[in-house]
């Protein structure tokens, strides 16, 4: 099957671009997953786009402030090195899961206004994230989505037990998601 090529990727942040600790508050805990940097770098030389979805339940239970979530994405962005601003926009959903939110993935809100800002078509963004609620976003936008087995939990069993494991790939590191996306379309 061919696909029409990827122009933008949604990612999530915890367990997908950086070490999952839970809570995540003190920018110098910020480590980059092996093969982060060069998936980004390969898919920023073939022109996609890089947005952030992030859901951040320890600022809506009062563990730490919304400027700890900016401390921790600065220091994401520096470890990047791949520019000022290697993400077109930032979306954190700061919400408890049981509260009423507009953003909290697996919410598709945030997806459906970079398709219409960024005038994309669904097909052409790609959701990669370590967790089933990540490929759920990806699923209520309509778009691709792949995951990465660099998370806490067993992302290979959670789609498995939804049975979704043929629905979308999972990669044991993240330059592998993205080599394999860049790929689809040639």
């Amino acid at each position: 099957m061919v696909f029409p090529k990827v122009k933008a990727l949604i990612l999530d942040r915890d367990g997908t671009l950086i070490v999952h600790v839970p809570y995540l508050a003190d920018p110098e805990r910020v480590e980059l997953l092996p093969g982060v940097r060069e998936g980004l770098l390969a898919a920023q030389r073939a022109g996609l786009k890089f947005f952030l979805h992030s859901n951040q339940s320890g600022v809506g239970r009062g563990l730490y402030p919304l400027e700890a979530v900016h401390a921790c994405n600065r220091r994401l962005i520096e470890l990047l090195n791949l520019g000022v601003s290697p993400f077109a926009r930032i979306c954190i959903a700061p919400e408890r899961p049981d509260e009423a939110s507009v953003y909290r993935k697996p919410s598709p809100a945030f997806a459906r206004e970079v398709l219409k800002d960024f005038n994309l078509r669904p097909e052409e963004v790609c959701y990669i994230g370590d967790r089933g609620l990540d490929l759920e976003t990806a699923a209520r936008a309509g778009t691709r989505g792949v995951g990465v087995a660099t998370g806490l939990e067993d992302l290979r069993a959670e789609l498995a037990a939804a049975k979704l494991a043929d629905v979308y790939p999972v990669f044991d590191r993240f330059d592998d998601a993205v080599r394999h996306l860049l790929a689809e379309a040639k």
